[in-house]
């Protein structure tokens, strides 16, 4: 594997390796030959415009998707051969919203343990502990339609942290949020990393977020790594009051661009995953 992403990482400590992953889509190449390598214990992001490959790379990780060619392990499982021991391991929150906003919180979470599996018998502490981590207890019997857009969001983690996964994978994590709720949601994957030593894979259009966030990122380009490394590292590249932005405008020639009630969650996640 020669990709800028593998220079100077440790292959065996790798919780995601592709090698060559490829996803087409009839004459579209989602995804082109993909080499990408996650170490353990960090939170990575994937950066890149609209249609560069961002979230069919994350459904391919997650088993949604299979490859049509190349291979990727996560957690030290093939994603197509050994799909539901890969499944066993990670988490998933997707753009769209997961949570039902007919239910409670703690219904929510109840509805998710018995879907991961969790043991009876330690059900009800998972989800106190959760709802008590994201900082939810106050609202675990409330309906979630009345959860303003960060608390929604927190939610959907602790829904995905219930089976206590090596692996977690957020898509847009904070799209649609407002400043104080996008803070709220980073503290908490901060915070998640350091207690759990949860390895989270997140995208983003966001360069704030990925900045404050990713130990290690990659910008994507047309379905390929174009750039990865550290924040810092990336930026020091083009100077010293160079920006995360700068960086991406450097890289893939443009810039991205990028909250409110269930509904207003529900309608601007919906756009988002429509836009790719």
């Amino acid at each position: 594997m020669t990709d800028t992403v593998a220079n100077g990482l440790d292959m065996q400590a790798a919780v995601i390796a592709t090698d060559q992953l490829t996803r087409v889509f009839g004459e579209l190449v989602a995804v082109d030959h993909l080499n990408l390598v996650v170490p353990r214990g960090l939170i990575f992001g994937l950066l890149g415009p609209n249609g560069a490959g961002k979230s069919t790379t994350i459904k391919m990780l997650t088993t949604l998707l299979p490859p049509t060619s190349g291979h990727a392990r996560v957690a030290g499982f093939d994603v197509e051969r050994q799909a539901s021991q890969v499944r066993r391991r990670i988490g998933y929150v997707p753009q769209l919203l997961s949570a039902d906003g007919n239910l409670t919180g703690a219904e929510n979470l109840s509805l998710s343990a018995r879907l991961y599996r969790v043991p009876a018998t330690d059900r009800d502490r998972r989800i106190h502990d959760a709802l008590a981590f994201m900082e939810l207890s106050d609202a675990r019997d409330h309906l979630v339609r009345t959860y303003s857009g960060g608390m929604i969001r927190r939610l959907e983690i602790a829904q995905a942290m219930l089976h206590e996964p090596e692996m977690l994978f957020l898509d847009e994590p904070t799209i649609g949020l407002d400043p104080v709720a996008r803070r709220a949601v980073w503290d908490r994957l901060v915070e998640l990393k350091r207690r759990a030593a949860t390895t989270i894979l997140l995208t983003t259009h966001d360069m704030e977020e990925a900045d404050t966030l990713c130990d290690r990122l990659a910008i994507m380009h047309q379905g390929a790594v174009a750039l990865a490394g550290a924040p810092a590292d990336l930026k020091a590249r083009l100077g010293a009051q160079a920006t995360l932005e700068d960086v991406f405008i450097e890289t893939v020639g443009g810039s991205i661009e990028e909250g409110g009630t269930y509904r207003d969650v529900r309608r601007t996640r919906s756009t988002a995953r429509r836009l790719g």
